[in-house]
């Protein structure tokens, strides 16, 4: 096959708002190559995205991302792989080109499972696909009572974990946080499995993360998700020394595969946590579920917005039988809800897989998403290098 086009579709909710929830927006990536078409989402801001895909080169190793993808040869994984390499290196220097590529590349094991038949997984080298314990994936409220509220729904609708995120941990005191924690167990149920991310709020400062240690004990919290930064190494190793039985989770924000291993081998996270969207598509993220389960850390996926991002997170580690946990987003803004036809449905123990269908399994509902497409144009000395391709 001969990778013949590459659409950029940028769709947004009417109004964004600044809560921090990705599903507001969203950038399709759809590739057309031997008469299939395979589609992939990335995970960052649209705009910029499509501009690495697009810009006028720079120099040598600063080209657009098309310029490696497009016209090359897809015929198994290793091509993939090789495109990957290409567009490392000739556009090393062009920082968004990792965020851009990641939703090709899903598009390209795509393509590559619908013209051979067979779902990603299998593509990837596993032979059986395991069943998953999605967690909802909630924001703290703006009090402990709303975050008891939100807990309890999640409950209801059948979840057996959750996570809390964002909202005002951090911002005030521990005891503060502590309260939210206490209101998330509660909510949950003492048998529900808990997880906190707090959004790298304390930076690299390891005292005021480890202030919030004995109430995530008493919650009896699985993880403390992101205290620090992405790359504050130091810092990550640092916290996971104190006495605690909380494991450090960190991982989403890793934009390529040594930034995930430097995080399992110097910050001794007990859960790494890879964003297909965002490492550089779903080949890295295999890597790094290889790397986790040899040397005993849990993976767990990284996603919060459609069924699309969500199956493609599943594929790196659905072969894997005792990483079991998996994120799941329970309230996403409808734009996301709208993006697909199809749905990973919760069987009725709760759990989910990847789909067993070819490809990603997953239908892009185009119709639903006419209202949501912003129309956008990028010019240069007068000449368009990009413009919103028609929803056909």
């Amino acid at each position: 096959m001969r990778i013949d086009a590459v659409d950029l579709f940028y769709f947004a909710m009417p109004e964004i708002t600044s809560e921090a929830d990705g599903s507001q927006d969203a950038l399709l990536v759809r590739v057309a190559a031997g008469g299939h078409v395979g589609w992939g989402e990335c995970e960052a801001a649209p705009l910029p995205s499509i501009a690495a895909f697009v810009c006028p080169m720079s120099h040598g190793v600063c080209k657009p991302v098309g310029a490696s993808v497009l016209a090359q040869r897809l015929e198994g994984p290793d091509d993939i792989a090789r495109i990957a390499n290409r567009v490392g290196y000739d556009s090393m220097d062009l920082l968004q080109a990792a965020h851009t590529f990641s939703g090709v590349e899903m598009a390209l094991w795509d393509v590559l499972g619908k013209q051979r038949g067979e779902p990603v997984w299998s593509l990837l080298g596993y032979d059986t696909n395991h069943a998953k314990i999605p967690y909802a994936s909630l924001l703290f409220g703006d009090t402990p009572q709303q975050t008891l509220d939100r807990g309890r729904k999640a409950r209801a609708d059948g979840f057996k974990a959750a996570k809390f995120g964002w909202g005002p941990i951090g911002r005030g005191t521990a005891d503060q946080d502590g309260d939210h924690f206490v209101a998330a167990r509660e909510a949950i149920g003492p048998d529900g499995h808990l997880m906190v991310d707090v959004g790298q709020i304390f930076g690299e400062d390891v005292d005021i993360a480890a202030a919030r240690l004995p109430a995530l004990d008493a919650s009896g919290a699985l993880w403390f998700e992101e205290p620090f930064q992405a790359h504050a190494f130091e810092a990550y190793a640092a916290l996971a020394q104190r006495p605690s039985a909380v494991q450090i989770a960190g991982g989403e924000g890793a934009h390529n595969v040594a930034m995930a291993r430097h995080l399992m081998s110097y910050g001794k996270v007990g859960f790494i946590q890879i964003d297909c969207g965002r490492i550089g598509g779903i080949g890295p993220a295999k890597m790094i579920a290889d790397l986790a389960s040899a040397s005993g850390i849990t993976y767990v996926n990284h996603t919060f917005t459609s069924h699309l991002a969500l199956s493609a997170s599943l594929q790196p580690f659905a072969g894997l039988a005792d990483h079991r946990i998996c994120e799941y987003p329970a309230q996403p803004k409808q734009l996301a809800v709208d993006l697909t036809r199809n749905h990973l449905e919760r069987n009725p123990v709760g759990e989910i897989r990847a789909p067993d269908a070819p490809g990603l399994g997953i239908d892009v509902d185009l119709p639903s998403l006419a209202g949501y497409l912003v129309d956008a144009e990028i010019k240069v000395n007068g000449q368009v290098i990009y413009r919103t391709p028609k929803l056909t």
